[in-house]
């Protein structure tokens, strides 16, 4: 009997108020984060959190002084779990980046639990260098550190698969059926930004967010030509981006962009979390309540949030058959798409995966 042990990635997040400023030094302590030798980044990091802390604070304040993200990545954990029962013995453990469970502790229970196979899952559909990317590094740190040498089968990342694609496409689904059939829509596929400069170093990330839109719109099928004469009517969607910080240039547009765009045209807006499978603070806070108060100010017409998909059945289901697919490759690393090779085109040098097959 082969025993199994999944590792769910995630970003997590303080669990205290007196948290939050460790929290946010480990974030941009990190060196996917800020690109700069160790002991700058560390200044940079003490610097940043610091004066972040208080704002951070009254964000989570909203959310009774904590993120949730921990308690939501557990019910998931437990929902793949009994999703992957008909394996001979599994165990799946969540692994947080930048607050507890952290890899040390994580690859610790990993050991003690004494695995054959070890199947490293992010719950970051598309890959970039900060996320996925980060949390497989510091992965194999924490690993090496103990010792722990099992087969690691390593999934990184699954844009289009038809578990996250199905799941997104009911939950939109059924927010645009509950709105006024006559109301103008326009759907914002929200991601969380990433600097250009990490984009144009071959970060796949945009591309990715791009692939899993057009295919939740395609479901959808919620942008109909207006001249193949079907009485339809036409919803358009454009991705958007959120949560910038810093003086760098970002990618976009961003959703402040959009909104404001579609208060001058008069539609109303239906925000999808397009990148994110949890509620926390950006979709909770940011989406929820920041923007929609913008939305107010601006004058447009509907302002409504689709949920993430948490725990729905068809994205559980799809995150089992990402863990069978990764455990019956014969490759360390696989996307979660097709034969598991590469799906991002050639300019994007970033992509972990070396075999293009896509032009």
């Amino acid at each position: 009997m082969a025993r199994v042990a999944v590792v769910l990635f995630n970003l997590g997040g303080p669990d205290k108020p007196q948290s939050v400023q460790p929290f946010l030094f480990n974030l941009f302590n990190d060196g996917a984060i800020i690109d700069q030798p160790a002991i700058i980044r560390w200044c940079l990091a003490q610097l940043i959190s610091r004066r972040r802390a208080p704002i951070a604070r009254e964000i989570y304040h909203h959310l009774g002084g904590k993120s949730p993200l921990r308690e939501l990545t557990t019910k998931q954990a437990e929902a793949l779990q009994q999703e992957l029962s008909d394996l001979d013995e599994v165990e799946v453990f969540v692994c947080m980046r930048y607050w507890h469970p952290m890899s040390d502790e994580v690859a610790r229970s990993v050991q003690a639990y004494d695995p054959d196979h070890i199947v490293l899952l992010p719950l970051y559909p598309q890959y970039s260098t900060t996320t996925t990317g980060s949390s497989f590094t510091d992965w194999r740190r924490a690993a090496a550190k103990i010792g722990l040498r099992r087969r690691t089968h390593a999934v990184c990342c699954y844009p289009i698969d038809d578990g996250w694609i199905s799941a997104q496409s009911q939950l939109l689904g059924d927010t645009l059926t509950s709105l006024d059939p006559e109301m103008p829509l326009r759907v914002l596929f929200s991601a969380h930004g990433l600097p250009k400069k990490v984009i144009a170093r071959g970060d796949p990330y945009q591309w990715q967010v791009e692939q899993t839109a057009q295919a939740v719109a395609a479901a959808l099928d919620i942008r109909d030509d207006p001249n193949n004469g079907t009485a339809k009517k036409q919803i358009d969607w454009v991705v958007c981006y959120q949560s910038r910080v810093g003086p760098l240039e970002w990618i976009g547009p961003s959703v402040l962009d959009e909104l404001s765009r579609a208060a001058i045209e008069q539609v109303g807006v239906v925000i999808v979390p397009i990148a994110f499978v949890s509620e926390h603070s950006e979709t909770l806070v940011e989406l929820d309540i920041e923007y929609r108060e913008e939305a107010e100010r601006l004058g447009v017409l509907n302002y409504t949030r689709v949920p993430a998909v948490g725990t729905a059945p068809k994205f559980i289901n799809g995150l089992a058959g990402l863990v069978r697919h990764a455990l019956g490759q014969s490759e360390n690393l696989s996307c979660g798409e097709g034969d598991g090779a590469r799906i991002c085109p050639a300019q994007h040098g970033e992509c972990p995966l070396s075999i293009v097959v896509s032009p």
